[in-house]
């Protein structure tokens, strides 16, 4: 399995059976260094969605135009982009939820955030709950992607039932954990064998660097992986 961390949230994952991207938000993503989005995802099969905030739907409707990918994301997610955009290739899920593909399944978890999206009349509607992805690969390690939260402590039970060696964590501050809660939450909670901080160095308003989030992983400050743009990383 390889992993590119895209900028800001989103992530591409490359499995012997799938090509999957989580929240992809690359058009005006300042962490996506400028690529081709039809080059980089062309072979996509499966875009998965934490929440709905356009930071995290990002290219999916072009996405998925482009390579029929199936979209998972939350219920009313999914029937939001659906009815919008004319979509129909989705696999909804909702808080506990399991779905199943080719090599792979993902559950939704919970995690502490909004989602919601003005519509051109300025109004606003919900997109289901916020939540983290869990990942489990038939010849890979357990990943989640924590989606944008802060600490909560029913994070111990997701590691006791999931058990992720790899985890994709906000760190940015204002809008999600900031770097010393967000190590506070992977020391006590978890047992990641991996850590790919996300969620920062985009915006202006969000940290720039993950040296606050190293400074507090102290002792295991090892098991965090900081990918440059485009640059894999294998397990």
């Amino acid at each position: 399995m390889k992993i590119q961390w895209m900028g800001h949230s989103a992530f591409q994952i490359k499995t012997a059976k799938a090509n999957i991207l989580i929240d992809p938000f690359l058009t005006g993503n300042p962490g996506f260094d400028g690529r081709d989005v039809k080059e980089v995802t062309r072979d996509v099969t499966h875009i998965v969605l934490t929440h709905g905030h356009a930071d995290h739907i990002g290219d999916t409707v072009a996405i998925a135009r482009e390579t029929g990918a199936t979209i998972i994301g939350n219920f009313d997610l999914c029937q939001w982009l659906g009815h919008h955009n004319g979509l129909d290739q989705f696999d909804p899920a909702n808080t506990g939820g399991t779905v199943h593909h080719d090599g792979f399944s993902v559950t939704y978890v919970n995690a502490l955030h909004s989602s919601a999206q003005l519509t051109e009349d300025g109004v606003s509607h919900s997109l289901g709950n916020p939540n983290g992805v869990v990942l489990h690969f038939d010849d890979a390690p357990t990943l989640l992607h924590m989606g944008d939260t802060d600490i909560f402590s029913d994070m111990a039970l997701i590691n006791e039932l999931h058990q992720p060696k790899i985890g994709l964590v906000p760190i940015g501050d204002r809008f999600t954990m900031g770097g010393a809660v967000a190590a506070l939450a992977c020391r006590r909670y978890f047992d990641f064998s991996t850590i790919v901080p996300c969620h920062y160095a985009s915006f202006g308003v969000l940290e720039q660097t993950a040296e606050k989030f190293l400074a507090a992983m102290e002792d295991d400050a090892s098991r965090v992986k900081i990918p440059a743009a485009g640059e894999w990383l294998e397990f």
